[in-house]
């Protein structure tokens, strides 16, 4: 086990870097950020803010040679640089299990191969490749192998004539065609594992997204006990099969008659279990220190039905947003980013609200947010 004062290492310094800094710090440990963007929010709060790139070989040894540990917050950082760090300190998740994340194409044949239903799709890795595929697969959506978030690398295809201009417009760069599914609801489960093997699942979350970005997350999720059973059972699982440690999200679709479906993962925390900041007995970032330093899985009890709303730059396009009106609600928590430039569709922040039940925490969220957005 490593114990609190000790160094931990960040890869990333954006939002998540910041949360999983703010919980380490809060237990005791100290952080180094590695990120290149000198107003990083994580780096700003971190101990040591070193201002490299993820490759930079100096960066990396520092790294090594000061840190206990070192995770990342996003699945996007180079898995030769955690391989590089594996070398010489504990590293958690693995570069290998962060591979299979940052490819659609392996994430799905991951699913596929170790038996976690998917929505029907296709690889496209050239034009002709179109070609061959079936008609089943339309509507779909067309998305980008590598470097897709947020709905950014990607298009909604009703053809196969949309499909070969929407892939041309990508770039003709290795692509997933995925059938459109007919949605009852999209949910996600936020999954800890440690070294040990041992596992914790924190409550599904069912999910609503605006533009292709995270909107509301409700919790518990309005769905059937038996269908967050399986959620949590099959997010378990895909921790299991990846021999993964650390704090793993796992989205899924739910069609409407009644399939649960992986979606893709994230190894990291997720935007979706930021509620556990504030509802649950650990949150995802705690947790995320525990596993990272080997202690105990902490405790993933919902304390109280509650709601996460996403805070988005278009919020600030009319000057400083009706904070007083978040406030003004003595359930609900805001939560800044510390980023300095509010974009439209860039996360600056998230709020939650408690409630004596799911729908009633909705509905006071989104009475907030409809002001905050008026």
């Amino acid at each position: 086990m490593i114990f609190p004062d000790a160094m931990l290492g960040m890869l990333g310094g954006g939002q998540l870097g910041r949360m999983f800094t703010l919980a380490a710090h809060s237990m005791g440990y100290r952080v180094t950020v590695l990120d290149p963007d000198p107003l990083s929010p994580a780096g700003a709060i971190a101990d040591v803010h070193l201002k490299a790139a993820y490759q930079d070989r100096e960066a990396l040894q520092h790294l090594a040679d000061t840190c206990a540990a070192v995770t990342t917050e996003f699945e996007n950082v180079p898995a030769d640089s955690l391989r590089s760090l594996a070398a010489h300190c504990t590293v958690r998740p693995g570069g290998d299990a962060v591979a299979v994340a940052q490819d659609r194409v392996r994430e799905k044949r991951f699913f596929t191969g170790n038996g976690f239903a998917v929505a029907p799709f296709a690889v496209i890795e050239q034009d002709g490749d179109l070609d061959a595929v079936d008609c089943v697969l339309f509507p779909g959506i067309l998305k980008r192998a590598r470097f897709g978030y947020d709905g950014k690398g990607q298009a909604r295809v009703a053809t196969l004539a949309e499909a070969r201009a929407a892939f041309a417009e990508l770039g003709s760069e290795t692509c997933v065609l995925e059938r459109k599914v007919d949605l009852a609801c999209e949910i996600s489960v936020v999954v800890a594992r440690g070294a040990d093997g041992a596992t914790r699942t924190f409550p599904v979350a069912e999910n609503r997204h605006r533009n292709g970005i995270l909107d509301v997350s409700i919790v518990p999720a309005r769905v059937s006990p038996e269908l967050s059973t399986a959620a949590e059972c099959a997010a378990t699982g895909v921790a299991e099969k990846l021999g993964y440690c650390g704090v793993l999200a796992v989205e899924f679709f739910v069609s409407t008659d009644g399939a649960l479906l992986v979606n893709e993962i994230a190894p990291r925390p997720h935007n979706s279990g930021h509620y556990t900041i504030d509802a649950c007995a650990t949150s995802q970032f705690e947790q995320q220190v525990r596993t990272l330093c080997g202690l105990p899985l902490g405790d993933t009890s919902l304390l109280k039905p509650v709601v996460m709303v996403n805070l988005l730059g278009d919020v600030w396009a009319h000057g400083t947003p009706a904070w007083d009106r978040v406030f003004a609600l003595p359930q609900a928590k805001l939560h800044l980013y510390g980023k300095h430039e509010a974009r439209p569709g860039r996360k600056m922040g998230h709020y939650t609200v408690i409630g004596e039940t799911a729908d009633i925490a909705l509905a006071h969220a989104l009475e907030v947010q409809a002001v905050l957005t008026a």
